[in-house]
């Protein structure tokens, strides 16, 4: 059912209540948002470990014991995850937290459960969600599913087996002195008035847009303007239903010819192939660079890499001409455990610390998963304040859909690097087969 709510009924039952602080292959390439991906697919990260030597009486279990945290965040690993493991031995002091940042995640932690040496707590990489209980512990005793959002996400037969990280909202995150310094007095609400701004920037000699074509991870923003083109919730689920699962004139092929334009016109970095994404943060800071289209996890990244907050700013993106603006509304990573931890009540006993003390949300600048949590950025109320903004929030994983995509090894950021330098319907063409042969393969 579509669900696309417009600003009054969001002040109500969503920016009333959401609010974040402030780097994807869009491995799960449908419903979650994953921040900040490593670029590259090398050996896992050195970790960080908090130790404890006391113990504390809660909730009638004795949370002792070590476990270890896989994480996609390469670039907290000698900083915020250091206070993390404090504060947590500080509230445990007989456990032991380990953090394991991992490049190229997906890939990474795939691999480490094929092989049965998944870590204690994970984030949920790209898989049906059939396939939850092959894997994770049910975390319905945590005391979360009445508070938590996006709490069917990540459950099968009403067992709740992944709690959410954070939500996101995509939009255009952009440096407000590069824009004054290109001549613009407002954010464009029109796809023309977007492309004019971007002339403007280049004449400026100012990169428009950062991309990080390159790195790919990235790109998945072009999908989350394909859901709110088409207004519809279950957009990658309909393609169990349609003749081709992906239309050369359907949302995806018009917002991937938008990215197109956009490295056409030189309105993307000089040299689309090396691009760099840990840089791109600093070079949108300076203002080297204007912009990026990425949900609201961005901003805090930015503003740790030299920019002021109030330079910062956050606007809907406007994919049409026609005036409305429609964004998506969707989870990040969400947290599970391994049903095969050793310390089973440590593990679940951390996943609901990150929730609801250690802050992570916010710092990450995520909308919270806590849905009573006030927002604190200004960039995100304003941005969930914009008059008229239409809101998709988007549906779970059909599990069919999901099979079918993996078997096909079909990686919609894959699709948009090459459409970004082909021909969309040639593309097109090339995943369709691999779609149709995969639903064969597997009698759907």
């Amino acid at each position: 059912m579509k669900r696309i709510w417009t600003l009054a009924i969001m002040i109500v039952l969503v920016a009333a209540t959401i609010s974040a602080c402030g780097g994807n292959n869009k491995g799960n390439n449908g419903n979650s948002t994953p921040s900040s991906q490593a670029a590259s697919s090398e050996a896992p990260v050195v970790t960080e470990t908090a130790s404890a030597t006391a113990s504390e009486a809660g909730a009638g279990t004795d949370i002792s014991g070590k476990i270890v945290f896989a994480t996609n965040r390469t670039d907290l690993i000698d900083t915020k995850f250091k206070e993390y493991a404090e504060a947590f031995r500080a509230k445990y002091p007989n456990a032991e937290v380990e953090f394991e940042a991992l490049k190229d995640y997906e890939s990474a932690i795939k691999l480490r459960m094929a092989t049965a040496e998944m870590p204690d707590v994970i984030l949920i990489p790209n898989m049906p969600n059939a396939q939850l209980p092959d894997y994770f512990a049910e975390l319905d005793d945590l005391g979360l599913n009445d508070v938590i959002r996006f709490k069917d996400y990540k459950s099968l037969n009403g067992k709740v087996y992944g709690l959410v990280s954070g939500g996101s909202t995509t939009g255009i995150v952009y440096n407000k002195k590069a824009f004054e310094k290109a001549g613009i007095t407002a954010v464009p609400k029109t796809l023309d008035e977007f492309y004019a701004a971007s002339e403007k920037l280049k004449t400026a000699g100012i990169v428009p847009m950062a991309t990080n074509y390159k790195d790919k991870w990235p790109l998945y923003g072009w999908q989350h303007v394909a859901i709110a083109m088409s207004g519809n919730p279950e957009f990658w689920n309909d393609r169990l239903k349609q003749e081709k699962a992906f239309e050369p004139e359907g949302a995806w092929a018009k917002s991937l010819s938008i990215l197109k334009t956009i490295i056409d016109k030189g309105y993307a970095e000089k040299d689309i192939n090396s691009t760099n994404w840990e840089q791109s943060k600093k070079d949108v800071a300076s203002g080297r660079m204007a912009m990026y289209l990425l949900p609201n996890w961005v901003i805090p990244q930015v503003i740790e890499n030299g920019a002021a907050s109030e330079d910062v700013g956050f606007f809907p993106f406007p994919y049409d001409n026609s005036g409305t603006l429609t964004t998506l509304l969707t989870p990040d990573y969400f947290y599970a455990v391994s049903k095969n931890s050793k310390n089973l009540a440590t593990a679940k006993a951390f996943v609901k610390w990150l929730i609801e003390e250690s802050g992570h949300d916010d710092f990450s600048g995520f909308i919270p998963s806590i849905k009573t949590k006030q927002s604190t950025v200004k960039q995100l109320s304003d941005f969930l304040a914009t008059p008229g903004l239409n809101f998709v929030e988007i549906a779970p994983d059909n599990s069919d859909a999901m099979e079918i995509q993996n078997k096909g090894q079909i990686d919609f950021n894959d699709m948009a690097q090459e459409i970004a330098v082909s021909d969309i319907a040639g593309v097109f063409d090339k995943y369709n087969k691999k779609w149709d042969e995969a639903k064969k393969a597997l009698g759907k």
